[in-house]
């Protein structure tokens, strides 16, 4: 049996942060307050920028730079096949969620399902010369990856197995992050269809880590001390945590998320494609359960198709309605102040004294 090789990167080296820690890019509650604070702990925050448009990327950056002088990166979604508006998909789900936008009172006119150019997106990464460019759902075309070497950004991908991380190492790809099944949010695949992408984090990390010569980080149901401790023993050379920060105060959590959060157990997360044509792990609700065998329009038609009708769910505060993304290890999540999280972790995985 082949053993785990030693760490041949210590994040603190190459993220210049004082923690092996990264803080989940996560589109709504990873606002410029808890990336800043996760940074300002000694982790590396990390904003979610695949669904905002160029101009709320560039303010969210200065935002951060504002309340912090430490290193954070941006996270993308690499645009795969496009899809076709006209599809019959679109119109078969249109139709699937129109009463759920009746319920709520929306307008059943026409609607928005436009998405923000990626190359719009990744210009402003450029333009700022943000430290790190994290992406998923793919591989961005090697003219991007060279922009980002001439910027001095360091890059970051995807992998949910062996195949993609090894697809990373030889797109030239800095860093890769092992995003075990366990994870919440969505599953970032791209090689191997759905199957392929849920092996467990513990199965995954050693994997990667003796498969490639990158630095590994390890995501997927980490929320604590332990989960950190385990995933360096196995090879990883730092850990990201996302729903670990859901509950706490900086995060853009709505209130009926928190009270879904809350109440959640190990049991609660299913994997779902009805929010946004792409398979996502999230707490179970009324909706994930009964759009399970609803056509759905193809990502990231079905996000837009969505967006409306989850805008009016937080205004209504019905949380059946939302898309409670969150890993297996929800019921662990603190409400605390992410400092306190972030050091809390660190104490318990003996990274500290």
């Amino acid at each position: 049996m082949r053993r785990a090789r030693p760490h041949r990167v210590r994040m603190s080296t190459l993220f210049g942060t004082p923690l092996p820690l990264v803080l989940a890019p996560m589109a709504g509650p990873g606002t410029p307050a808890l990336v800043s604070a996760v940074c300002g702990a000694g982790g590396l925050g990390s904003l979610a920028g695949g669904y905002s448009a160029p101009d709320a990327i560039r303010a969210e950056i200065r935002e951060v730079r504002a309340r912090t002088d430490r290193p954070f990166a941006v996270n993308l979604f690499v645009p795969s096949e496009a899809a076709i508006a006209g599809d019959a998909r679109l119109r078969d789900a249109r139709d699937a969620l129109a009463p759920y936008r009746e319920a709520l009172g929306l307008d059943a006119g026409a609607l928005d399902v436009s998405s923000p150019s990626f190359d719009a997106q990744l210009a402003v990464v450029l333009e700022a010369r943000v430290p790190f460019f994290s992406f998923t759902f793919g591989i961005p075309r090697p003219d991007a990856l060279d922009a980002c070497r001439r910027a001095g950004i360091t890059t970051m991908g995807t992998a949910t197995n062996v195949a993609e991380a090894r697809a990373l190492e030889a797109a030239g790809v800095d860093v890769i992050c092992a995003q075990g099944s366990e994870a919440g949010g969505h599953r970032g695949g791209f090689l191997g269809g759905d199957a392929g992408s849920l092996v467990g984090t513990m199965a995954l990390v050693p994997a990667i880590v003796d498969a490639v010569k990158r630095p590994v980080i390890a995501a997927g149901g980490i929320m604590d001390g332990r989960g950190v401790a385990a995933a360096l023993a196995l090879g990883a050379s730092a850990v990201q945590l996302g729903t670990a920060f859901l509950r706490c105060p900086e995060a853009g959590t709505s209130a009926p998320y928190r009270e879904a959060l809350a109440r959640a157990d190990e049991t609660s997360t299913t994997i779902t494609r009805a929010f946004t044509g792409k398979p996502a792990r999230g707490i179970a609700s009324r909706f994930t359960r009964e759009m399970e065998r609803a056509p759905v329009a193809p990502y990231p038609l079905q996000h837009a198709l969505t967006r409306e009708l989850r805008a009016a769910a937080a205004r209504a505060g019905d949380a059946e309605l939302l898309s409670l993304w969150a890993g297996q290890g929800v019921a662990r999540a603190r409400a605390l102040p992410a400092a306190e999280i972030v050091a809390s972790i660190a104490r318990e995985a003996g990274l500290t004294r």
